[in-house]
């Protein structure tokens, strides 16, 4: 009894070595859920995106050499806070994925397909925001949840705050650049095909949002 308690322990303590280890290494987030927002006062500022000035886009590597864009061509998001610094903002988006476009109907037609992104069966990309932290001046850490498929994970994006203006017809813009890198494959984006060992489309994916919001 005693030495299979004691393989249980070892066993134990191996197996959180490995997990710990690999949290160190890789920076893993691990995803909230549900998250649950702070109830903001009812004076609090709501956004809503402009599309038309705004844009989704990505970056792959092709055969290890090459950089490859994509974008998203319908998108929406919202955002509300009450601090003038925006450290309580709360933010959700939605990309739909069958909207993608990479300049090739095959290549897109591959991408909505079950090798990627199964738009069919998974129509949206979500965000839901957990934290808005400053950083210095205009830059911030935007975290949360990113659903892509059936995964949510936790990332972090990288904000700049591009500032907020008038725009002549009566409305309030404002403006931010949202850019993070995440591994296809967490997200059973799960195609790969070699190529003299170099994989023919990268498992990192550059993301990059030029958002402007509306004031509403």
């Amino acid at each position: 009894m005693k030495k299979v308690l004691a393989l249980v322990v070892v066993a134990l303590l191996f197996g959180s070595a490995i997990v710990i280890g690999s949290y160190n290494k890789n920076k893993i987030l691990i995803p909230t859920k549900e998250i649950s927002w702070n109830k903001l006062p009812t004076e609090a500022t709501n956004w809503i995106c402009d599309a038309s000035h705004s844009n989704v886009k990505f970056t792959i590597t092709h055969l290890g050499i090459a950089e490859v864009e994509g974008k998203f061509k319908v998108f929406d998001g919202k955002m509300s806070h009450s601090k003038a610094d925006m450290t309580d903002a709360q933010i959700e988006f939605s990309v739909e994925v069958a909207s993608i476009n990479t300049d090739s109907e095959m290549r897109d037609g591959h991408l909505k397909s079950d090798d990627f992104f199964n738009a069919e069966k998974f129509p949206k990309m979500t965000f839901k925001s957990s934290s808005m932290t400053l950083v210095s001046g205009k830059n911030y850490k935007l975290t949360g949840n990113l659903t892509i498929r059936d995964v949510t994970k936790a990332v972090t994006f990288d904000l700049t705050y591009g500032g907020t203006m008038p725009d002549g017809y009566g409305n309030t813009k404002a403006a931010f650049v949202a850019t993070t890198k995440i591994n296809r494959f967490d997200y059973n984006l799960k195609w790969n095909s070699l190529t003299e060992g170099i994989s023919v489309v990268s498992s990192d994916v550059a993301i990059k949002c030029n958002i402007e919001l509306k004031k509403s």
